[in-house]
């Protein structure tokens, strides 16, 4: 490797690389980085200048770090955790005062359940603070924490590092949704009339939904679907003005039933008990931000009116 004049080293360099290495696309990494592609080649090709070295081979289906890479990245990453930890362990987090932005993960059932309680919160307790909320893939979620790419996680997320302390805020379950008026209503939920409604049919990943759908897959319970879509946010709506029906967490359902349009029927089989917590990275447990944001959530799920 060629002499590297250090300070000449531009530290955003090294966290396109650390993105680069979860994310093994360009493509990806440019949109977590919000960034263009070609702004994302060109950061890669300094670095490959700067390592003299490729770092990153395009194979048929990723980019495939070279032996240089991999002995680079965990040096790296370290150092990115640490000076971000050093950057905001020391500073105080007035909410009243501060702009700082919050990087959060959850799914959009998540979404729909957590941000209208916490924007309304953070409009009278820290009217200058923004959020960024983005999905991301379990196997990615626990170094982007760790990094600080992410400062908190919220839901289902069994298979997060020991490294990302966590907070039980809710047990929730899977029930069935139903307009009032649905000819249904007043029955109560059978396997033999669970079997002859139509559904709604959310293509979500998150963890708690995959465990539901195992049950009811082992159940034998095979669903018509009149609609399948990728996300979740639309489909009350939908079961709000058709005699479809809809699976999802008691939870999220409560809170979409704060005007009674909605009947939910327990499901006919047991489903599991789902935790759903809050979780952060131990490297920044004295992030005064982090934890204040950390400890407004648990707060908001402690209330009676709140917790389902």
């Amino acid at each position: 490797m060629k002499q590297m004049n250090i300070g000449a080293v531009d530290l955003n360099l090294l966290k396109t690389f650390i993105v680069i290495w979860e994310l093994r696309s360009l493509t990806a990494a440019a949109e977590r980085l919000h960034l263009t592609q070609p702004a994302v080649s060109h950061a890669l090709r300094r670095l490959r200048e700067m390592f003299d070295d490729p770092l990153f081979v395009r194979s048929t289906t990723s980019m495939v770090p070279t032996e240089t890479a991999i002995r680079l990245h965990e040096p790296i990453a370290r150092a990115l955790g640490i000076i971000h930890e050093a950057l905001h362990t020391h500073s105080s987090f007035d909410p009243a005062t501060a702009t700082r932005s919050f990087h959060l993960v959850m799914s959009d059932m998540s979404c729909s359940h957590v941000l209208p309680l916490l924007m309304e919160e953070l409009a009278h307790a820290a009217p200058h603070v923004s959020i960024e909320v983005q999905q991301m893939a379990m196997e990615n979620l626990g170094a982007a924490m760790r990094n600080g790419d992410i400062d908190l996680a919220f839901g289902y997320l069994p298979g997060l590092p020991e490294d990302c302390q966590s907070q039980l805020v809710l047990n929730d379950d899977y029930i069935c949704m139903l307009r009032k008026e649905h000819p249904m209503v007043g029955q109560a939920l059978t396997m033999e009339n669970l079997l002859q409604l139509r559904y709604v049919y959310t293509n979500t990943n998150t963890t708690g939904h995959q465990l539901a759908e195992d049950v009811l897959r082992n159940a034998g319970v095979k669903r018509d679907f009149a609609l399948r879509m990728p996300h979740f946010t639309v489909a009350p709506e939908i079961v709000r003005h058709t005699d479809l029906a809809l699976f999802l967490p008691r939870s999220i359902a409560e809170r979409h039933n704060l005007d009674g349009a909605f009947v939910l029927l327990d499901l006919p089989l047991e489903m599991p008990r789902i935790p759903v917590s809050l979780y952060t990275h131990t490297r920044f447990s004295a992030d005064s931000g982090i934890q204040w944001l950390r400890s407004l959530l648990i707060e908001m799920f402690g209330r009676e009116e709140i917790v389902p």
